[in-house]
Order: structure tokens, then C-alpha cells, then sequence
């Protein structure tokens, strides 16, 4: 039977890690009790355990803290919440006088740092209601097994808004996200030497010397009261404006077409069968989904009939065999070809709707798309006018005002951006007024839009030899940049390092000397040397897709990748627009 929490990276660190710290702390044989969750901490319990899990530890119902319950005075609740002032009130209400108390005692375990005026309020009010309360250190969702997010969407808009009212809410959120990503760093067990994106814009600076200032803190009075070294990792921190073009592209590869194309929600997937509407979860526990995931959409429509049909086949192998012992085998085995057909169903749906969208309109621009991005054809031939292969898309009545902008968009960063009037026109013929902010707004990320930017574009690796679809030879930015700092290439004075003393890499022999020595570099690699990456203002599903297969090529070293969100361009474009607008209702600012 296959393990209820999925046995794969970063969910399972973070599962294992909830287990120990929380449920093995408050355990005792034979009692259940109530657990109470926030918004935050519902969304993390939810990426890494099941209900089954839960209920193994003791749980026996999960509520809603922020909702009316009924009290349950007999027994005890366990709090697994965000150190905020919402979270904190709503507790203090559950256990308002002993009279009144919802709960026989409480446990608190709080995702992060508990600040000293929440903690005091909790001691005045109810200090004699608690059993225990600690800081866990684990502020982030593991959306995958080697992806992580903060789950602050509104980063971006206070990150790369223009408007200067907001400077004490980029403020806060740099603080927020700084506390969070320690808490990433702290459940990997890891001391990073923390480097950043020097050019354009100062976020990745500032960010970066935030976590590494609260690295040392946190090291300093770590869970053993001891000081931890730097580790063999490293943490390199990116401001989004660093690769436009692997935002706006249309890729190819399942997952991300998907999410492209397809209204996917909270990773839900609707579609009918037999005439009937179903839905089915794109998770890390369906292994053909994990299998599948990354592989071009050509790919993905040959294996998916294929293991149908192998599936089938061996079902009548079987079935052909009378003996009794071969009809009980069978019917032991009847379940698994059920489950294995449905999951093969769900991607051949997924596959074919993604289909049906590529062949009505998306087939045409991908061509001009890869041509834009790379600047040379199918052939390898130079692209000598970009103008020239923009305007069939934008003369073409099938392609929505969302494809034009994406294509317009590449035209420009293809050409590192063009003159005022160039761009009215464009706006004009393609008659986009109203959505001119999607495209102009790009500038407060660094990206030069109007006018043209001086400097070259960066030097992009050299990827002719490596086989690829013709409709899918872009390569993400973020894939050259993990190679490079994991073959120690990454320049310098483009990639400084916060820490005056950087972690030793790749086993150059040279060591840090905050450091003790130790015996073999190489094995110490191997041993699990970790490149984290953060990007601020969110991550690609292709983007994502590189650390799996860099660190499937780079065996050496594990890559995880993570942001503040996951990103459609559809999504992107939308927050783009919004970012030279007042923003009236702040949603995430901590506490204000």
C-alpha cells in the first residue's frame, strides 16, 4: 500500500518535521483532540499530510479558528497558527474565563517567531489554560517536492509599484518574507551563503541582506544553543524582472500548458467523461502525473494510450487463467487496473483539452513566439526583422487581445525595448488602449520597455546541440543560472555574496573559516548540497520544471526553487497592469 503522505522531498521534510515537533510534543496514547488552523496554516497542512494522517496523530476534527464553534470543554485543542494578531485574538476568545473556556487546555505551536506583545497579551490573558507554546519555524507551503511558496501574492504589487505611499508596506512584507525564508533555510537544515541579482532594480539586495542578518540570529539560538556554520549551500535571491520572456511564452511541456490554457483552480482539474462532469487533483501522490509532468505535450499524447493499452493487455493476460488461485490474483488486482485507468483518463483529458486549444489558435503564434525569444528560426537562421514576424499575429482575428500583448511584449524585449512611438502605434493598431498598462508597466520590473536600453542582453548559453521540439526551443533563464552556480561560474560582481565568509562550493578544497575542516568536500556534496533559489514577485511552471531536471543532471546537488507565488502569464499580465493603480485594500501586510 502506498504511504498516505507523499515520500518525496521538501512535503515529506516538512511533514516529518510538523510530526516531531508538533504532534510528538503534545502526544499522548489514547487521547484525541481538536485541532485549530488558520487560513496560513490550513493551506500548509493541506500541501503536506491527509485526513488519515491527522487522525493517526490524535486528531480527531479540524476547525476553522476565525469561526463561531461550539465548545467542546471536554477535551483538549491543539492551535497550529500563524504568530499574527487575528489569529492570536481568536484564540484569546476560546479561552475568554475559566467558566467559559471552549477547551479543557490548550497547546499552542506558532508557525514563526511569536513577537513579545502577542506573547505577553497571550501570558496576561490565559497563561493558566496552556500546556505548551512554542515557534516551530516552518512560514512557507511546500507546493512541491522540490518547490516552495511564501503565499504572498501581494509582494509583487509592493515590490514593483512606483507609488512611494507604499514604502512602509514594502517594508513590512521584505521583513515578512526575510522571517519566511529563514524558516525554508531552518527546515533543510541548511546555513546558506546567501548571494543575489545585482542589477536592475534593489529588492534582491535588500531581501538578501535581510535573511542573511536573521540567518545569523536564528544560528546563533538555534533548537541546540549552538552556532551553525555556514553549509556546503547556497541561497541565491532574483527580482522577477531578470527573465521577461519566460512569463509571457507559450510553453509546451504538460504541466505548464496546462495551467496555461485550462481554467485550473487550487490545482483542480474539471472535465466530463461519459457525459458526466468530474474533477480530478493534479498532485505529487498520482505518480503518472509526476511522470508525465515535465515532458512535451507530443510526448504526453503518445505514452498516455500506450499504458493504456499495456494495462488492458495484462488484464487479459489474466484473465484468461481459470484456476483458482489466478481468479482470487486477479481480483486482488482488479482495484489497482481500476485506480491506474482513472488516472490515465484524467491525463488523456488534460492532454487532449490542452490539444484542442494548441490546434484552434495557439499552434500559429508559437512559432513567431520562439522566434521573438531566441532571435533566430527553426534553421538557426538570425531573425533581421522582428517587426516583420510580429505583425501576422497581430493582423490574425482569431488570437484575443491576451496573445497579441504576450507577442507584442516579446517583440520588445527582443529588441530591448522601443521608441515611444513605435509602441502607440502598436497599442493603436492592435487596439489595446485600455490594457497599454500590461505592456508599459514592465519598466518598474527593470525591463527596459520605452526607451531602449543601452546595454546588451545577457549572453545566453549555447543550447544548439541539446534535442528540442521546434515549437519549444526557449530554455528559461533560471536553467543557466542553476548551472552556473552549481559548476561555481556565476560571476561575482553580478552575483555578490552577503556574507564576508561564502559557504565552500563545489569542493574546491578552499574553506570558509567559519567552517571546520572536513574530510572529503566532493562526499559532502553528494551528501546532500543544496542550491536554493528565490524569486521575487513569482515563479514559472517552467521555471519550476528546471530544478527537477538540473538536478536530475546534476546528481551531485539538489536544487529547490520557490517565490512568493506560482505564476500564469494571464495571472502576471493582470498584476502588471494593476501596479501604477492606488492600492486601497491592503490584504496581507502582518498585523497592521
Amino acid at each position: 500500500m502506498a504511504p498516505s503522505v507523499a515520500e518525496r522531498g521538501l512535503k515529506s521534510v516538512v511533514w516529518q518535521k510538523i510530526k516531531a515537533t508538533v504532534f510528538d510534543d503534545c502526544k499522548k496514547e489514547g487521547e484525541w483532540k481538536i485541532m485549530l488552523l488558520d487560513e496560513f496554516t490550513t493551506k500548509l497542512l493541506a500541501s503536506c499530510c491527509k485526513m488519515s494522517d491527522l487522525l493517526e496523530e490524535g486528531i480527531t476534527v479540524v476547525e476553522n479558528i476565525y469561526k463561531n464553534r461550539e465548545p467542546v470543554r471536554q477535551m483538549k485543542a491543539l492551535y497550529f497558527i500563524t504568530p499574527t494578531s487575528k489569529s492570536v485574538d481568536c484564540f484569546l476568545r476560546d479561552f475568554g474565563s475559566k467558566s467559559e473556556n471552549k477547551y479543557k487546555t490548550a497547546y499552542i505551536y506558532f508557525t514563526d517567531f511569536c513577537p513579545d506583545n502577542l506573547f505577553n497579551k497571550i501570558k496576561a490573558s490565559c497563561s493558566k489554560s496552556i500546556r505548551r507554546c512554542k515557534e516551530i519555524n516552518i512560514s512557507f507551503i511546500p507546493h512541491e517536492s522540490q518547490v516552495y511558496t511564501l503565499d504572498v501574492p501581494d509582494a509583487f504589487y509592493y515590490c514593483y509599484s512606483p507609488d512611494s505611499g507604499n514604502a512602509k508596506g514594502k517594508d513590512s512584507i521584505m521583513e515578512a518574507m526575510a522571517d519566511q525564508i529563514v524558516t525554508v533555510c531552518a527546515t533543510l537544515d541548511e546555513n546558506p551563503g546567501v548571494r543575489y541579482k545585482s542589477k536592475p532594480l534593489e529588492n534582491a539586495s535588500k531581501l538578501a541582506q535581510l535573511v542573511e542578518k536573521k540567518l545569523e540570529d536564528y544560528y546563533k539560538i538555534d533548537e541546540k544553543s549552538l552556532i551553525k556554520g555556514k553549509t556546503h549551500s547556497q541561497l541565491l535571491i532574483i527580482d522577477r524582472g531578470f527573465d521577461p520572456v519566460s512569463t509571457v511564452l507559450h510553453e509546451l511541456t504538460f504541466q505548464a500548458m496546462a495551467y496555461d490554457l485550462l481554467p485550473i483552480e487550487n490545482d483542480t482539474y474539471k472535465y466530463k467523461t461519459d457525459g458526466k462532469e468530474k474533477e480530478a487533483i493534479l498532485e505529487e501522490e498520482d505518480d503518472l502525473w509526476v511522470r508525465i509532468r515535465h515532458r512535451h505535450i507530443a510526448v504526453v499524447l503518445e505514452e498516455i494510450p500506450k499504458l493504456m493499452k499495456e494495462i488492458s493487455s495484462t488484464k487479459k493476460a489474466t484473465e484468461g487463467k481459470t484456476s483458482l488461485s489466478a481468479l482470487t490474483q486477479l481480483m486482488k488486482k482488479m482495484p489497482h487496473f481500476r485506480k491506474q485507468i482513472t488516472k490515465q483518463v484524467v491525463h488523456l483529458n488534460l492532454a487532449e483539452d490542452c490539444m484542442n486549444k494548441f490546434k484552434l489558435n495557439i499552434e500559429k503564434l508559437c512559432k513567431t513566439e520562439q522566434d521573438l525569444a531566441l532571435g533566430t528560426d527553426a534553421e538557426g537562421q538570425k531573425v533581421k526583422d522582428s517587426m516583420r514576424v510580429l505583425l501576422p499575429v497581430l493582423l490574425n482575428k482569431n488570437h484575443d487581445n491576451c496573445d497579441k500583448i504576450r507577442a507584442i511584449l516579446l517583440y520588445i524585449f527582443s529588441i530591448n525595448g522601443t521608441t515611444e512611438e513605435n509602441l502607440d502605434r502598436l497599442i493603436q493598431n492592435v487596439k489595446i488602449e485600455n490594457e497599454s498598462d500590461m505592456i508599459r508597466n514592465w519598466s518598474y520590473l527593470g525591463v527596459p520597455i520605452v526607451p531602449q536600453s543601452q546595454q546588451g542582453k545577457p549572453l545566453r548559453k549555447d543550447r544548439s546541440a541539446e534535442e528540442t521540439f521546434q515549437l519549444s526551443r526557449w530554455t528559461p533563464f533560471i536553467k543557466d543560472i542553476m548551472e552556473d552556480a552549481i559548476d561555481n561560474r556565476l560571476d561575482s560582481k553580478e552575483w555578490p555574496y552577503c556574507s564576508q565568509y561564502p559557504a565552500v562550493w563545489n569542493g574546491s578544497g578552499a574553506v570558509s573559516a567559519r567552517q571546520k575542516p572536513r574530510a572529503n568536500y566532493l562526499e559532502d556534496r553528494r551528501n546532500g548540497s543544496k542550491l536554493i533559489v528565490f524569486v521575487i514577485g513569482g515563479i514559472t511552471y517552467s521555471e519550476m520544471r528546471c530544478a527537477y531536471e538540473v538536478s536530475q543532471a546534476h546528481k551531485s546537488c539538489e536544487v529547490i526553487i520557490g517565490s512568493t507565488h506560482i505564476l500564469t502569464p494571464k495571472k502576471l499580465l493582470d498584476d502588471i497592469k494593476m501596479l501604477n493603480k492606488p492600492k486601497d485594500k491592503i490584504s496581507f501586510i502582518k498585523d497592521e
